[in-house]
């Protein structure tokens, strides 16, 4: 069966996820000249007129600790968000439940963070 009682939008939180985890990575960095070239309105002359386009957003260091913590705060979810699907669509029983759901969030407690990496 493989899930389904949330038609599978659990994975919209781990995009979230994932886009969060981005903003962290690129915070004030320089843009790579392909981000630059993607960019759909990309012009040289801008960015000689406006060179500050040439980084990512800058956010503090004190968004950033928050973005951090809602980076986790979203794995979490969409760890419990898939173990509860599986449970209620069938794929698991209430004690694979229970040992799959501890298993993930051990895994999550124990993988790098962004700046570990």
């Amino acid at each position: 069966m493989s899930g389904g009682f949330f038609e599978y939008k659990q994975w919209q939180i781990d995009d979230m996820a994932d886009d969060v985890e981005k903003l962290i990575e690129k915070n004030g960095r320089k843009k790579t000249d392909q981000e630059l070239k993607d960019a759909s309105w990309y012009d040289p002359e801008w960015y000689e007129k406006y060179p500050e386009d040439l980084y990512h957003h800058k956010y503090p260091d004190e968004v950033i600790e928050k973005f951090k913590e809602g980076l986790n705060y979203l794995r979490i979810a969409a760890i419990y968000a898939q173990r509860i699907d599986w449970l209620v669509s069938g794929d698991d029983g209430e004690d694979s439940f229970l040992k799959r759901l501890k298993n993930d969030l051990h895994k999550l407690k124990n993988k790098p963070t962004p700046d570990e990496v």
